[in-house]
């Protein structure tokens, strides 16, 4: 028999998700999206921070393809295998010596062996993932009062740590009359604001999205006041090959801090996403440098981090990881990627000169220098949020609100063409 509800039409209740507060769409995404669906022809895509041949296609590194055949004619059985959750130990192994600079031809093997009791490694789910999980552990067990980001500073930063409950705070950056770092100001602030265990979040090298880096001098006078104030430096090394071509040069920054001769305590969030185009395989690794007083310290450090990847995710990716130690682990392949690096680096900057060049012969007002002295993925224009929007708007070409330009969505066919649009929005202003 039918049992018939008895109720007079109670009234709906409401859904436990209704007061959710609205989340904040992602910028960058959200501007490919509109690319993609951009059906004009001339429209270029200066949004995304991936490299694009001259054609404008992705580019699987040879280094990176020569691994995947051979994966493919061996056909491991246990390819799909589980890892273990601090991740492959050989990979590992390979991406804190990347990182660190270890086992040259000139090294010393006893200083080294002892250097790495201090570092405790783990794989991530690329650099999102590592200064994620750098910011649980931190928030969770080292409990700083702030973290000091720069300004500007990548948008996913901010996210990252608000999640994790810690107040955030800017230390002056970029500065626009310039389009130069702001040393002074970095130094003053820090100097007079920050205090004993605050965290501070420095771009290893490529900084994003300025393209702007500390010289080496500025570097040792930032380390000086990490160890005089007892701060705590959490590296973001995201594009470590693209500065300069030189994965040794672009990690200067991170083994001087590491190496300085009283111990700093840091951490360092390693992306391979960039430098071997693994972008949809999210390979990276996170490292904490402990100051080596008790070498035990380490492998507690290693397993509270594993005890939150469980919580999380269990293990890293096995595919992008297992790619990454067999090039760096055979010398011919690194070689190879070596001259992978120097094709990715070279072109982009071939394209800033290329901009900056046309610029130049169209006389466009104002000065364009800045172009050509940023380094890395991307170019921090200096254009207004004004003559971005009219950029895309009336020229279909995409680039962030803050004037930030991936260098790699210029070639030889559309520089003209932007440094045209450039110059037409720039006009209207003068």
């Amino acid at each position: 028999m039918l049992i018939q509800d008895q109720s007079a039409n109670p009234a709906p209740k409401a859904s436990s998700f209704s007061n959710l507060p609205d989340a904040p769409v992602d910028e960058i995404f959200s501007l490919n999206h509109a690319y993609v669906a951009d059906p004009n022809p001339n429209k270029v895509n200066l949004s995304l921070g991936v490299y694009r041949t001259e054609e404008g296609q992705p580019w699987p590194l040879a280094s990176v393809e020569q691994v995947e055949q051979e994966l493919y004619t061996q056909n491991d059985p246990a390819r799909h295998e589980y890892l273990p959750i601090e991740g492959d130990s050989v990979f590992l192994g390979h991406a804190r010596d990347l990182m660190f600079g270890f086992n040259k031809p000139d090294a010393d093997v006893g200083k080294e062996v002892e250097a790495k009791k201090r570092i405790a490694s783990v794989q991530s789910i690329s650099g999102t993932g590592a200064n994620h999980l750098g910011a649980a552990f931190l928030a969770h067990h080292f409990k700083p009062k702030h973290v000091w980001v720069s300004i500007p500073t990548w948008a996913n930063h901010h996210t990252i740590w608000e999640l994790q409950g810690i107040e955030r705070k800017g230390y002056p950056y970029f500065d626009a009359a310039t389009c130069a770092f702001n040393f002074d100001g970095a130094i003053a602030t820090l100097e007079n604001e920050a205090v004993e265990g605050d965290v501070i979040l420095l771009h290893a090298c490529a900084h994003n999205p300025t393209g702007v880096d500390p010289s080496k001098e500025q570097w040792k006078k930032i380390a000086e006041l990490c160890q005089r104030k007892r701060l705590f430096p959490f590296f973001d090394s995201a594009y470590q090959g693209f500065a300069s071509g030189s994965a040794d040069e672009d990690a200067w920054a991170v083994r001087y801090f590491f190496n300085l001769s009283t111990p700093l305590e840091m951490c360092v969030a390693q992306s391979f996403s960039k430098n071997f185009g693994l972008y949809g395989h999210r390979t990276g690794a996170f490292h904490l440098v402990t100051n080596g007083a008790n070498p035990a310290e380490t492998e507690l450090v290693r397993k509270n981090l594993c005890h939150i990847i469980r919580g999380e995710y269990s293990m890293g990716p096995r595919y992008g990881s297992t790619i990454v130690k067999r090039v760096l682990g055979d010398e011919r392949l690194r070689a190879q990627w070596q001259d992978d690096l120097t094709v990715m680096s070279s072109r982009i900057k071939r394209m800033r000169q290329a901009l900056y060049d046309e610029l130049k012969r169209l006389n466009t007002p104002g000065s364009w220098e800045h172009i050509i002295n940023q380094n890395g993925m991307f170019s921090y224009t200096g254009l207004t949020l004004k003559q971005v929007l009219t950029l895309r708007d009336e020229f279909h070409i995409y680039l962030l609100k803050s004037g930030r330009a991936s260098v790699s969505g210029f070639s030889e066919k559309n520089v003209a063409y932007v440094a045209q649009a450039i110059d037409n929005v720039v006009r209207r202003d003068v």
